[in-house]
């Protein structure tokens, strides 16, 4: 097996790391692996990790349903159900923050359903996803081809949106990733990005059983300061952030899965999620998942 350590912090370039969590990949390998935190700008990531040729055997799972639509399972259902209500709200949110209806960039489309959505309502669309069958999936859903991972076949400014649904925490070359996308980016396009919150309520509550740890799928642990630290850094500016409330119930249903040797049940997700969003409105929008809404300075 191939693992990488990072040296530096991605977001500062800081070298002193402390040790926050160990945390069990419980969905595939049952590997246990370590979140460090930067001392000096608070970022968390996995270190080490396993590198870019290693990391496809940690998706390889019928049960996850980003990568196959066909996943069963209650909670495999429950996010089925779910995300027929988020893809209206995502292209109507889509439409209120781009300068137009033109041309959106999905990065990691994953299977395909945000872009079908985005494409019956007038946008063009282009997707690019790394895992093959996904890839597969989301050409046949979308009518077009989707690609892989490079970037560098876009001419610069062509996009006026590009979106990242639950897909930054994922990239390995995560610097090098955001330079090609700002580069896409139209001068007064938006970089639409959502991501897990390592300080929501549910994550200090769940701590190394908080499934939106996703160890080593997840390779970073955003908060709203380390986001918006990165972006800057990418001469992005983050006029507003919008919460994904839903996502509070949907991963403490993970989460208590995770714990199940110790309790769980429907009434501890309503109670857990409920609480985390009660919390994130009485401070500063700390929700499980933060939409963050960036565009060029």
């Amino acid at each position: 097996m191939s693992y990488e350590r990072l040296e530096s912090c991605p977001v500062c370039g800081k070298s002193e790391f402390r040790n926050k969590l160990v945390v069990e990949d419980k969905s595939v390998s049952k590997e246990s692996f370590a979140i460090v935190q930067c001392q000096n700008c608070t970022f968390q990531f996995t270190n080490p990790r396993p590198g870019v040729e290693a990391i496809g055997r940690y998706y390889e799972s019928d049960d996850y349903v980003s990568h196959n639509s066909t996943a069963t399972g209650v909670i495999n259902q429950a996010y089925k159900v779910a995300r027929f209500f988020t893809m209206r709200r995502k292209v109507a949110l889509l439409n209120k923050l781009a300068p137009r209806k033109g041309k959106v960039l999905d990065y990691g489309c994953g299977t395909g359903h945000f872009l079908a959505a985005a494409r019956s309502n007038g946008w063009q669309v282009a997707g690019v996803e790394p895992n093959a069958r996904a890839q597969q999936e989301a050409t046949e859903r979308v009518g077009q081809p989707i690609g892989n991972e490079s970037l560098v076949t876009f001419e610069s400014g062509t996009f006026d949106a590009i979106t990242l649904w639950h897909v930054l925490e994922h990239v390995h070359t995560l610097n090098e990733t955001l330079q090609q996308l700002v580069r896409l980016l139209k001068q007064d396009g938006v970089l639409i990005i959502a991501v897990p919150n390592v300080d929501s309520l549910d994550a200090q509550h769940y701590r190394q059983d908080w499934a939106a740890y996703d160890v080593p799928r997840h390779l970073y642990h955003f908060s709203p300061k380390t986001m918006k630290l990165l972006l800057k850094k990418h001469k992005l500016t983050v006029p507003e952030t919008l919460p994904m409330p839903l996502d509070a119930y949907y991963v403490s249903m993970l989460s208590e899965k995770h714990r199940a040797e110790r309790g769980g049940g429907l009434m501890n997700v309503l109670k857990a999620g409920y609480k985390s969003n009660k919390y994130a409105e009485e401070h500063e929008g700390l929700y499980s998942s933060v939409i963050y809404v960036a565009r060029k300075r």
